[in-house]
């Protein structure tokens, strides 16, 4: 699992996806994050964080049997550090690392209508390019249509309000659980081991 994180809400909701894809027998999940990017170019980041899980390496991509990515909502993209960290994968690109694996996406937003789908739909678009099977939430999830904050068919989703102040819903934690139980799932039938 990769995500970036700004004020810990896709790090809490990178903790209930994982806990979906250790639901599923065999199946042990892998936090993994990305280095913030740095406007001066001189600086860089610690080649280990300060907290939370490890930087995510090339080695990580190769283990991998699927690729939850999770990130904040930056006018409806993914965040800059995880775009950086996938514009260089292109040596994987070439060998075909992520071919056939399945993959899902979360995001977290501040308004409800902040680009939650949008930037659901940018993290896809680099997995598609890698050949990964990209998996959504189907409505046989029913908080899909009951929920009042975050949670889409194209992955999980949470509504952190302006000032990143509004917890993870239960809802929503049970549709990153369910995110993670089906990533979990596909891999298993695909005869994959952790993720």
């Amino acid at each position: 699992m990769l995500y970036y994180s700004v004020h810990g809400s896709v790090a809490r909701m990178a903790r209930f996806v994982a806990r979906g894809i250790e639901e599923v027998d065999g199946m042990q999940a892998r936090l993994r994050t990305v280095p913030k990017v740095s406007t001066v170019c001189e600086a860089s980041e610690s080649s280990v964080p300060d907290d939370g899980p490890p930087y995510v390496t090339r080695e990580d991509l190769h283990e991998c049997c699927a690729l939850a990515l999770g990130s904040p909502t930056r006018f409806g993209n993914m965040a800059a550090p995880l775009k950086y960290f996938l514009d260089g994968t292109a040596s994987e690109w070439l060998s075909g690392t992520l071919v056939g694996k399945p993959a899902a996406v979360f995001t977290s937003t501040s308004t409800l209508h902040g680009g939650q789908e949008s930037t659901l739909l940018s993290m896809m678009l680099p997995l598609m390019h890698h050949g990964m099977l990209v998996l959504g939430i189907p409505y046989t999830e029913k908080e899909l249509t009951s929920t009042r904050s975050g949670g889409t068919p194209y992955g999980a989703s949470h509504l952190a309000g302006p000032h990143n102040d509004i917890a993870i819903t239960a809802e929503e934690q049970r549709l990153c659980v369910a995110l993670g139980r089906r990533l979990a799932g596909v891999s298993a039938r695909l005869g994959q081991g952790g993720i």
